[in-house]
């Protein structure tokens, strides 16, 4: 009887992520009204990163209140595709694949190519949640998760925009970072790391350091410290999948 009393408590936060996921394409789509758009983009990114936050805690809070159930992880899937997959891909769509049109012999209107690159993330997050449902490896991930990867874009506007990073960076960037999701690249859980070697000391002192870290940078310099710290995670993953390769070599 717990279980199902409290179950709505984890499943209303996996509806608040898939709430801002929804009112982050809401905001990116109302760029085109604004007359300063990067302020449109970069809060479309915050919403996709507060959304972040809510899916990382309605796993932690379902297992703490013994309300894990089925429906829960299904709702969890969908909310992740809308606020990782296909929200980002709106975002980028909005903020630099928009420009990308060309001319077909035959049609009159330009075709917007940028579409057809938009559409590469939600079709890579879309598979990468599909593969965890049917089986998934509880020590780690397989590929990059989709909640860092939509992360990772949502900062974009907080770091290449601002910075006016050309298309030609930014773009292949989008589309590796998408590409990762659907890759074999085995990622740590960076929980199970700390459910099985941190002690609460240990958590502590991390927690205060990574605290003091974003104090010291500011609220000015805080994407950039999240984007680096994003990165590293990014590529030990992309490291330890290339020593393990040389060695099967």
């Amino acid at each position: 009887m717990k279980k199902s009393r409290l179950s709505w408590v984890p499943n209303a936060l996996s509806l608040g992520n898939l709430s801002f996921g929804f009112v982050s394409m809401l905001i990116s789509i109302e760029s085109t009204k604004s007359s300063n758009p990067g302020g449109v983009f970069i809060l479309a990114g915050i919403f996709i990163i507060l959304a972040a936050v809510f899916d990382g805690f309605d796993g932690i809070i379902a297992r703490a209140l013994n309300a894990t159930s089925d429906l829960g992880a299904e709702l969890d899937t969908l909310a992740d595709l809308t606020t990782f997959g296909i929200a980002p891909g709106v975002l980028m769509y909005e903020m630099i694949l928009f420009n990308f049109r060309s001319g077909l012999p035959g049609f009159e209107q330009e075709f917007p190519f940028g579409m057809m690159i938009a559409a590469i993330f939600p079709i890579c997050a879309a598979y990468r949640l599909a593969r965890f449902t049917v089986g998934h490896d509880p020590a780690y991930f397989d590929g990059l998760p989709s909640p860092i990867a939509g992360v990772l874009v949502a900062l974009f506007p907080m770091t290449f925009y601002s910075m006016n990073v050309p298309a030609y960076i930014t773009i292949p960037t989008f589309v590796c970072i998408a590409l990762l999701m659907v890759s074999k690249i085995r990622y740590s859980k960076p929980q199970v790391a700390m459910r099985g070697k941190l002690t609460r000391g240990k958590l502590m002192i991390l927690l205060s350091g990574l605290l003091a870290i974003f104090i010291l940078a500011g609220l000015n310099r805080f994407p950039m410290v999240l984007y680096a710290i994003i990165l590293f995670y990014v590529f030990t993953g992309i490291v330890s999948f290339l020593i393990h390769l040389i060695q099967e070599i």
